[in-house]
């Protein structure tokens, strides 16, 4: 079920049939207990409304969930570390400290002692192993982040100790925004999962579930855990409400009028505009998210590598970077800057007199036979908008036809996926971002041969290319001079030799916000998060 995960990168909007029931600390909501329009939430509520453009919960069992609920999920479940952008490492969360073996595959982590789950119970090594064992069990998601776990042991309350296949960062993956959370798997004897998606929760963070209501507009709200171990002194939120807000100008309206603390994202006009409003914050930030255009390796006409190169090199990548008015910034390579793997030097560049001449090669181009190609891209996502624009306008000059087909997330991927090779398209357009601050990700699962297919949405199948992803985890935990080479490495034959795929860019996150709210910082290992009590609700 790893789909979830990209409703949120691709920015398009599907409709997931998920039943609301009681809810986990609260009542049910009924329409008319949902905030009406005109109604202020003003700092002295001590209630954060953040503004999503999508409806917010698609899987609520910890374990699985890998989408849009990230954003809520981070604040009521905490896993054992959290990754900090500035030192580029990761720090004590659920744990406070840890210490790992010169060889990397034997890794003890000391637990904080004190902490409650929400259902009350003591948080302890042995509720740890259990919860991170059922994750691995149920296989969903982004478990895969604990692949290089062999043996977990809670040797007492407070110490937790793994015994690795192979060494990976492991405080790094404890990090993750998916698949790394400490819950309570005793919170029920019935069906766990059906009981996490009737709208309950088992986490050990600030917040727990107070009220949640697929497909009102006000879909979510959280109250404070009176028993968090951080403790309530000082100013802090005492409430969160998700309220779901396709429009961006429905969004920016509600921020003026001060009924609305954070908007997720505006697009370039109006965060503009929000920039020079006095009862409003912005802030701009890089990301670990990029926009990929993934070519066809394995069928129709871009199996044909020269092919791929043309249309590599008919990109305005500069063309599309001003177009964007700062939401994005050029990408070099396939991984962000910030990450281990980020290779200086790898920016691409417009090259339409070599397009001409790989096109004329293999028979094609101004003069030649005509090339006919498809792709698809997400629907509603205007930085993609703008990408088709430019990149149909330059294949037009020579003599290529591009049909691009704005498409919701699901029929692109299941399109994409099509065992019929005829079916699928010859460009592929997504973004990526990692699980955690790692670029691993990008590579085992966009890269690597898979069947059946998943996100190898190029169909790539290469022996020695799968085989340097593989010794991926334990270049970083030994050697990361080693794993900069082979991310280099892998980077020039993936791009270059294979031409399986065009980084367009990476997105800058701007969003906009109440003057009211102080403290906010952006962490792009979790991407559109914001972590509710570290704010202070301002005048």
């Amino acid at each position: 079920m790893r789909w979830h995960k990209r409703l949120l990168a691709a920015g398009a909007v599907a409709v997931v049939a998920l039943t609301s029931a009681a809810c986990g600390g609260g009542k049910v909501r009924g329409a008319e207990d949902s905030p009406q329009p005109g109604t202020s939430l003003s700092a002295a509520d001590a209630t954060f409304t953040y503004v999503p453009n999508l409806d917010v919960v698609t899987d609520w069992d910890p374990a699985s969930s890998y989408s849009n609920e990230i954003i809520a999920m981070e604040n009521v479940y905490e896993s054992l570390t959290r990754y900090n952008p500035q030192t580029k490492k990761a720090e004590p969360r659920l744990a406070t400290s840890w210490t790992s073996t010169p060889d990397g595959k034997s890794w003890t982590f000391t637990l904080r002692s004190g902490v409650k789950f929400h259902t009350g119970k003591p948080l302890d090594a042995a509720a740890a192993k259990a919860a991170i064992e059922r994750t691995i069990e149920v296989n969903q998601g982004a478990a895969y982040i604990w692949g290089a776990v062999d043996k977990i042991e809670a040797k007492d309350a407070t110490t937790l100790v793994f015994t690795l296949k192979y060494p990976t960062a492991l405080d790094l993956v404890a990090s993750a925004g998916y698949a790394s959370y400490i819950y309570d798997t005793t919170a029920t004897t019935d069906d766990l999962n059906k009981w996490f998606n009737a709208g309950h929760d088992a986490g050990s963070g600030p917040y727990t579930i107070d009220s949640w209501q697929k497909g009102q507009e006000t879909e979510l709200t959280l109250k404070k855990f009176d028993d968090y171990w951080g403790g309530w002194s000082g100013q802090h939120y005492s409430k969160i409400a998700f309220r779901v807000t396709p429009e961006l100008t429905t969004a920016w309206q509600l921020l003026q009028r001060g009924e609305v603390s954070f908007v997720q994202r505006l697009n370039s006009q109006l965060f503009a505009q929000a920039s020079t409003t006095p009862s409003v914050q912005t802030s701009q930030t890089p990301s670990f998210q990029n926009l990929l255009a993934l070519f066809n390796t394995q069928s129709g006409p871009l199996k044909d590598v020269r092919l791929r190169q043309a249309v590599q090199k008919a990109i305005d990548y500069d063309g599309l970077i001003a177009a964007i008015k700062g939401s994005g910034v050029a990408a070099s390579g396939l991984v962000p800057g910030g990450l281990l793997g980020n290779t200086p030097g790898m920016t691409p560049k417009q090259d339409l007199p070599g397009a001409e001449a790989l096109l004329k090669e293999a028979g094609y181009g101004p003069g030649g036979k005509q090339l006919d190609l498809t792709m698809t891209y997400a629907q509603g996502d205007s930085d993609q908008d703008l990408f088709v624009t430019l990149l149909t306008s330059a294949l037009d000059k020579l003599n290529v036809k591009l049909t691009a087909k704005p498409l919701q997330w699901t029929t692109q991927w299941d399109q994409g996926k099509s065992k019929d090779e005829s079916k699928r398209q010859d460009i592929f357009i997504m973004y990526w971002y990692p699980d955690y601050a790692d670029a691993y990700s990008w590579f085992v699962n966009v890269f690597h041969s898979a069947e059946p297919i998943s996100f190898n949405l190029s169909y790539l199948k290469d022996d020695a290319i799968d085989k340097e992803i593989d010794s991926l985890p334990e270049l970083t935990a030994i050697d990361q001079p080693g794993a900069e080479k082979a991310y280099a490495d892998l980077q020039n034959k993936i791009i270059n030799e294979q031409a399986a795929v065009s980084a367009l860019f990476v997105q800058n996150y701007q969003r906009a916000y109440a003057k009211s709210v102080e403290g906010y910082v952006d962490n792009p290992a979790y991407p559109n998060v914001v972590f509710v009590y570290d704010l202070k609700p301002g005048a």
